[in-house]
Order: C-alpha cells, then sequence, then structure tokens
C-alpha cells in the first residue's frame, strides 16, 4: 500500500511537471508569430563594423508575463547602450505593438506587421537628443536561420538610413548594462 500511494504521488508530480512546463512556453495566440525568435539569444555586428572597431548587439528575446508579453533586452557593445522592449497584443487597436526604454534616455511606442517571417515596424519616438522622431525597420528570419534586421530613421524630417545587422544564435552572449 505505502509503494502504490509513493507511486501514485510521484505520478501525480510528474503531470503537475509537465503542466508546468507546458505552460512555461505558451504563448498568448497573437504573439504565436514571435515564436521563432522567442527563447533565443542573438548577436549581430553591425554593418560598419571593422576587425579594427568592432561594433556588435547582443538581443535577448524572452517570454514575459506568462506568455501575455515577448521581452525584448539588447545591448550595443559592452554596455554603450541598451534597451528594453515589451510587446503585447492590444485588442483595442487589433495590433502587436510594443514600448521600448533606452539607457540613453528616449523611448519609443510602436506597432508590429506580420508578414510571413517578417516583423515590419513602426515607433514613434520621444525625447531623442539626435532629432529622430521616428523609427521603421524590418526584421526577418533568413532561410539559414540568422537573423537580419535593417532601419531607417527619421531625422529632422528626412527618412535616413539607419541600421543594419545580421544576427547568429548566440546562447552564450549576455546583455550587459552599466
Amino acid at each position: 500500500m505505502r509503494w502504490t500511494i509513493t507511486l501514485l504521488t510521484l505520478a501525480m508530480l510528474s503531470s503537475l511537471t509537465q503542466a508546468e512546463e507546458a505552460s512555461a512556453t505558451t504563448l498568448a495566440k497573437p504573439l504565436e508569430a514571435l515564436r521563432p525568435f522567442v527563447g533565443k539569444t542573438w548577436k549581430g555586428h553591425f554593418r560598419n563594423s571593422t576587425p579594427e572597431k568592432p561594433l556588435y548587439d547582443v538581443a535577448k528575446w524572452e517570454r514575459a508575463l506568462n506568455g501575455q508579453a515577448v521581452r525584448v533586452l539588447h545591448s550595443v557593445g559592452n554596455g554603450q547602450y541598451g534597451g528594453e522592449s515589451i510587446v503585447m497584443w492590444n485588442a483595442k487597436t487589433a495590433r502587436l505593438e510594443f514600448h521600448y526604454f533606452t539607457t540613453a534616455g528616449f523611448q519609443t511606442h510602436g506597432s508590429f506587421t506580420v508578414e510571413g517571417k517578417k516583423l515590419i515596424s513602426h515607433e514613434e519616438v520621444t525625447g531623442n537628443d539626435n532629432g529622430i522622431t521616428a523609427v521603421k525597420a524590418v526584421t526577418q528570419l533568413l532561410p539559414d536561420g540568422r537573423m537580419h534586421v535593417k532601419s531607417q530613421y527619421l531625422k529632422n524630417g528626412e527618412w535616413v538610413d539607419g541600421h543594419e545587422i545580421t544576427y547568429e544564435e548566440a546562447p552564450t552572449a549576455e546583455v550587459i548594462f552599466k
């Protein structure tokens, strides 16, 4: 009898653990388009990076708020600059929207449009000292599994090329904030 209770208890604990593991990976249905990015840390060099002056970005995408949000942390270099985004579904606007907060003191609010494996974003910028008032970007997963991001900035009323980075998965890379 004692063994039966112990086995039954172990079976119940195993079921609870499996249920907890399943719930730890769920995302709200509107966030499912982000799943290929989530749970990964990415590292990429800026298009103008050189061996003499390397410039790279580390971005960590993770499930947040019990799957109701996706959190993206990133940092450039060894913490020279960084930011944090929270992406959530806005039922009122029927869009994936995000807020982005930076170590430079400015912030943005934007939305994603999903086209296959592409995330097309547009964001309004508040408080940027360089005259940037909006950003648009395309983030996409490439066929080889890398992630590519290309942006443009609305700076002093004119759209100019922004950053361009191709990332590879880098599980041991770290986002650094000073």
